[in-house]
């Protein structure tokens, strides 16, 4: 029976390390074989005769396989003690220096530089920054820039102090609490600005409406002016004349006494018959039309007259067509009460559509 060596502990001559072992080179490819065990004879009547006591007595025991037994544990032992004279870190002989490390635990020859544990971040320079941009964003609001300014201080009290630890606290971060200083200030700035605007554009608005507020106040003024005057001016007396917007020039002379006919229309007895006469002249370069229709006169307590008609052929009335640069003449017989005679007012337009009526008055 052949005993193979055991792993590792094979050299080059199939020497066993440290020169010890008692084990004979076998020749290659011969089997040494294990003498076997002679077998034991059956004992005669004599051997089974029993031994004096104290006698030493001895199993039989197989030569080869206590000798097999002896090599194995001297193996053993001599793999143990190279074991531990070998150097930590030593290569195998047949390893090479660039081929990638034997299987199994390694043993490091320096000692590991110590790396120092990591710092906690700054909190001050990180709650500027935020504070800070919340500040910002608040400023540019239109509605909440007015809020922007609490984030904001907050953010430049927060980022001084980090600056102030960043040079001697460890973690401390310049960059955020530097930003965090220039974001408040600039949250600050910002509703400041946006203040001053504002009320810039408030007074300018005001100031913008009440100048609009006192434009129209003044164009109102203006027109009542425009009108009062146009309405004084269409106040004359008689004998005064008054220009149209046609160009038509119109003139009431002072009224006449008028005796009517015995066949008379409108006139009562007792009554006071007067004459009208009112004169139209162009003072365009157009033909003018003419439909004004019957002046009105009124009496001294401005009640309305009434027309005279009779048949003496005496009163004109003004129709038709006024050529440029010519006139046409108007007369017309009124009948005012005897107690309201002192005083008349003859109310005329060429054109009632267009022109509003002018007034002549005086004493009768």
């Amino acid at each position: 029976m052949t005993f193979p060596a055991p792993p590792g502990d094979q050299r080059s001559g199939g020497q066993r390390p440290g020169g010890q072992g008692s084990a004979t080179q076998e020749p290659s490819g011969e089997e040494q074989t294990t003498p076997e065990a002679p077998t034991p004879e059956t004992p005669s009547q004599e051997q089974t005769t029993p031994e004096t006591p104290g006698q030493d007595q001895a199993a039989p025991e197989t030569p080869n396989q206590e000798q097999a037994g002896q090599e194995q544990a001297g193996q053993e032992q001599t793999s143990q003690e190279q074991t531990s004279q070998e150097p930590a870190g030593q290569e195998h002989a047949d390893q090479a220096p660039w081929g990638p490390p034997p299987p199994g635990p390694t043993t490091s020859h320096w000692s590991p530089y110590p790396v120092p544990a990591p710092s906690a971040p700054d909190a001050m320079g990180i709650a500027a920054l935020v504070l800070g941009i919340v500040g910002v964003s608040l400023g540019l609001a239109i509605i909440l820039f007015w809020m922007s300014w609490i984030p904001a201080l907050l953010a430049v009290i927060f980022g001084s102090i980090g600056l102030s630890r960043a040079g001697r606290a460890p973690g401390a971060n310049k960059g955020m609490a530097l930003t965090g200083v220039i974001l408040g200030a600039a949250g600050l700035l910002i509703p400041v600005a946006a203040g001053v605007f504002a009320v810039a554009a408030v007074k300018a608005e005001v100031d913008d409406r009440r100048s609009r507020d006192a434009a129209v106040k003044a164009d109102e003024a203006a027109e009542r002016e425009k009108k009062e005057r146009e309405e004084k001016a269409r106040h004359l007396s008689f004998g005064e004349a008054y220009t149209f917007g046609n160009g038509l020039k119109v003139t009431v002379a002072k009224p006449k006494p008028y005796a009517p006919d015995d066949f008379v229309l409108g006139h009562a007895k007792g009554n006071k018959a007067i004459e009208v006469t009112i004169t139209v002249v162009n003072t365009g370069k157009d033909r003018l039309p003419i439909a004004s229709g019957l002046p009105s006169v009124n009496d001294a307590d401005g009640a309305s007259t009434e027309l005279v008609i009779d048949g003496s052929g005496r009163q004109k009335v003004l129709d038709g067509y006024v050529l440029p640069g010519k006139e046409a003449v108007g007369k017309y017989a009124f009948s005012l009460p005897p107690d309201a005679a002192d005083r008349v007012e003859v109310e005329f337009t060429p054109d009632a559509k267009q022109w509003q009526d002018s007034y002549w008055s005086g004493p009768n």
